[in-house]
């Protein structure tokens, strides 16, 4: 879909040929490094458009006696004149995208704007993520539409860099490519129904990213979760007819390196159980499953790209939770993986449950330097940060920041919340060991509060996505309804950089 060129930008008969400029800190019209484009910006600058700012578009039909252009449309994107970064050009590869899809053009060919004093790496990358996630349609479902409503496609978008190395330029862009890739296979999975996006497809797509992969996969299926007593997944999935499966796959560089174990919520439909949610978006729910997603799709970025200084270990416990007369009930108690006795206090408060499990699993069976969970796990996240912001707890101050700058550089924003004794008071049970929840106050803290209790020592980030999931922050590379896939990419920088 995406490819460098050498061509020269005159020479382009396409659809759309597209230049970025900044929007200047005196007055006057936004500089290009092309004359003739120039020449276009200036006249639209005199009527009172093109002030390049951030975001904004002017979209032309070049006269075919126009010399030096022969491309259908010229599109030229505004930066705005704040600081450049990495997500200005993510946002601003959406913002093509987004464009093109509207006029429903197949052949693109952008200029990087080498010229700004900002990294042509890097901007190369997030471009290419940017156009790969804003392009981004799911319309699989639909078997009828008319002619306005047919599915626009972008088939080839070619990049031009007239200075760097194209060595350079290839790495950039089979990163952004890859990761791009990754979030939009990630809101594929979220956004397939329950009735096929089910624990089998995520055993089914476990393997099927194995082969010839390197990676090492294993599927713990139910008998076995008996015998090792994984009583959260097992209690959570009683209601339900599809089988759990605990999705087990492995990195491995062959050397002595630290391990990273990376676990995903894979809740592939949650009707809160017999604590019933209401109906009234309960559609949404098949979300429920967005941190397995985003877990399972890093790692097959990861055995592509086969970093050399860290083993990782990706969980994904992957059940329904459904109310059936074989349903789990509050007030019931069960024993997680390691013997830890919960009280259940509420049914809907499962993905705890599972995780716990895989967690306790996982610290015993892997002996990990770090772990990092991500879970659409409580309402209480939304109500604290909005749908703007992760929310992050720890009880290692390095990893978080390390995952806290690993989500900047993905453009994943998270905040940190408090994690203490005052907290771990909340989910002290009169009759277990723990309850699966710590009353009205401070919901996503002790939910955190619950999975601290299977990690023991080891350094632990668990990401709280579920205002992140889907109705994000409004993007041009995020769809404006459904699912983001949130942390996929966060997750791959955090292992690129891994140090």
């Amino acid at each position: 879909m995406i490819f460098l060129s050498n061509k020269n930008p005159s020479q382009f008969t396409g659809d759309i040929l597209i230049y970025f400029v900044r929007e200047p800190t005196k007055r006057g019209a936004p500089v290009c490094s092309d004359v003739l484009i120039q020449e276009r910006i200036n006249h639209a600058y005199q009527v009172g458009d093109c002030r390049g700012k951030n975001e904004e578009t002017l979209l032309i039909y070049p006269e075919r006696v126009f010399d030096g252009v022969k491309a259908k449309r010229l599109l030229i994107v505004g930066l705005g004149k704040d600081e450049l970064n990495r997500e200005m050009f993510r946002r601003a590869g959406g913002v093509v995208a987004q464009k093109a899809l509207a006029v429903k053009a197949e052949k693109l060919f952008i200029v990087v704007p080498e010229e700004l004093n900002f990294s042509a790496e890097e901007m190369t990358e997030c471009l290419c993520e940017g156009l790969i996630l804003g392009s981004y349609q799911f319309k699989k479902y639909q078997t009828k539409t008319n002619e306005d409503e047919k599915k626009a496609e972008i088939k080839k978008i070619s990049l031009y860099l007239s200075q760097t190395s194209s060595a350079t330029a290839r790495k950039a862009l089979k990163r952004g490519i890859a990761a791009g890739n990754a979030g939009n296979a990630a809101r594929d999975m979220a956004n397939e129904p329950g009735n096929v996006w089910t624990p089998q497809a995520f055993a089914d797509y476990a393997k099927k990213i194995t082969t010839g992969s390197g990676l090492r996969c294993k599927i713990i299926e139910k008998a076995e979760m008996k015998r090792m007593k994984m009583g959260g997944i097992l209690g959570v999935n009683q209601g339900s007819a599809q089988a759990p499966k605990l999705v087990q796959l492995e990195y491995r560089t062959g050397k002595k390196v630290p391990t990273l174990l990376l676990v995903g919520k894979g809740l592939t439909f949650d009707s809160g159980g017999l604590s019933l949610k209401p109906s009234a978006g309960m559609e949404d729910m098949k979300y429920d499953m967005c941190g397995g997603a985003a877990v399972i799709t890093a790692m097959e970025v990861i055995a592509s790209e086969k970093p050399k200084n860290v083993d990782v270990v990706a969980l994904v416990p992957a059940t329904e939770n459904l109310p059936a007369s074989s349903a789990i009930k509050p007030g019931d108690i069960i024993n997680q993986y390691g013997g830890k006795s919960v009280e259940v206090i509420n049914t809907d408060a499962e993905g705890r449950l599972i995780l716990a499990d895989a967690l306790a699993y996982g610290v015993k069976k892997f002996n990990p330097d770090a772990i990092v969970d991500l879970a659409t796990l409580t309402g209480a996240v939304i109500v604290g940060l909005g749908n703007h912001m992760t929310g992050l707890l720890s009880n290692n101050d390095e990893l978080a920041e390390k995952v806290i700058d690993s989500g900047k550089k993905a453009g994943e924003p998270m905040w940190r919340l408090p994690l203490n004794d005052d907290y771990r008071k909340q989910i002290k049970s009169e009759v277990a060991d723990i309850k699966n929840i710590g009353g009205k106050g401070a919901g996503t803290i002790t939910a955190a509060a619950f999975l601290e209790e299977f990690v023991g020592e080891t350094p632990w980030v668990h990401l709280d996505i579920a205002g992140t999931a889907w109705n994000y922050t409004e993007k041009p590379y995020i769809p404006k309804k459904g699912p983001v896939g949130i942390g996929v990419r966060s997750l791959i920088e955090l292992v690129r950089d891994w140090k």
